[in-house]
């Protein structure tokens, strides 16, 4: 027979070290996604702020036909080559109706609205500048947004009425839903299903349970496109632009080697032994600096 495998007891260090890493671990995981709630917060008040900035600007010349479109595909192209990806013309369509829909939200927050036009705001009578000013805006601003923008966005483009809006708007906000359950209880009509039933009370016990793919990892959610955008992150390189860089960065290093090296080409075949292995190695080149590329 066989002996038995002596059973490995785990020490009370390894106990204690495994209380320690789950702690920590959980600490990074609730940082994370507080991070990624404290950016959208900001990064959602900041697009209701330019959706009522435009509507203000739109009233000014409103007797214009088409002024409104004007306007925003001006701001599109010019906040485009300024800040990059993220102020499209259909995005500031999105803060534009996002605000439309939110137009006394600060209501929610303090009772009463104290965000004056942004003319008004210039200079407060405590002294504080228009930056100041408008960070504390923003702050304040920030605490009527508890869901993350692509819900707003989502809700925005796929309800069908104000009420509807609300509806999925309140009850994501009480069960927690991720985008991902919002956009299956939209697709599922859950409003609509609600409203016909006869058993509400149910229906909404039994939506607020999450399925496995409604789950978004802190990671995801700092990864939100619309938040890499916000801040000016890009996601990912393409192949080809960090092939660029490196081929960039490699004709930079011979250059600085003097001219006894030379680069011949990019995704080049190498046949025969001409390379072995053990003696791989840069090619010389007849002293030139012929950076030559098919």
């Amino acid at each position: 027979m066989m002996a038995k495998s002596p059973i490995k007891r785990r020490s009370k260090a390894d106990k204690d070290y495994e209380s320690i890493l789950g702690d920590v671990s959980d600490v990074i995981q609730t940082a994370r996604q507080s991070t990624a709630r404290a950016v959208n917060a900001v990064m959602t008040a900041a697009y209701w702020l330019i959706g009522r900035r435009i509507v203000e600007q739109e009233q000014r010349g409103r007797k214009r036909a088409g002024y409104g479109e004007e306007l925003i595909q001006q701001l599109a192209k010019d906040l485009t080559d300024r800040f990059g990806r993220g102020f499209g013309k259909s995005n500031l369509f999105e803060m534009r109706a996002f605000y439309q829909a939110n137009v006394n939200i600060f209501q929610t927050v303090s009772g009463k609205s104290d965000l004056a036009p942004a003319s008004k705001k210039l200079q407060t009578a405590s002294g504080k500048t228009a930056a100041a000013s408008r960070s504390s805006e923003l702050a304040v601003l920030a605490g009527a947004f508890p869901l993350f923008w692509s819900h707003y966005v989502l809700l925005i483009r796929r309800s069908r009425s104000e009420e509807a809006r609300a509806f999925y708007e309140s009850e994501a906000l009480r069960g927690g839903w991720s985008v991902r359950q919002l956009a299956r209880q939209i697709d599922s009509q859950f409003y609509e299903r609600t409203a016909l039933s006869r058993n509400k009370a149910a229906m909404l016990v039994k939506a607020q349970k999450p399925l496995p793919q409604d789950a978004v990892t802190p990671e995801e959610e700092i990864k939100d496109p619309y938040v890499l955008e916000f801040l000016g992150l890009k996601d990912e390189y393409s192949e080809t632009g960090l092939e660029d860089a490196l081929i960039r960065h490699l004709e930079t290093f011979l250059l600085e080697l003097g001219g006894d090296f030379c680069f011949i080409g990019r995704q080049r075949r190498l046949r025969g032994s001409s390379f072995a292995p053990t003696r791989t190695r840069l090619l010389p080149a007849m002293r030139s600096r012929d950076f030559r590329t098919k």
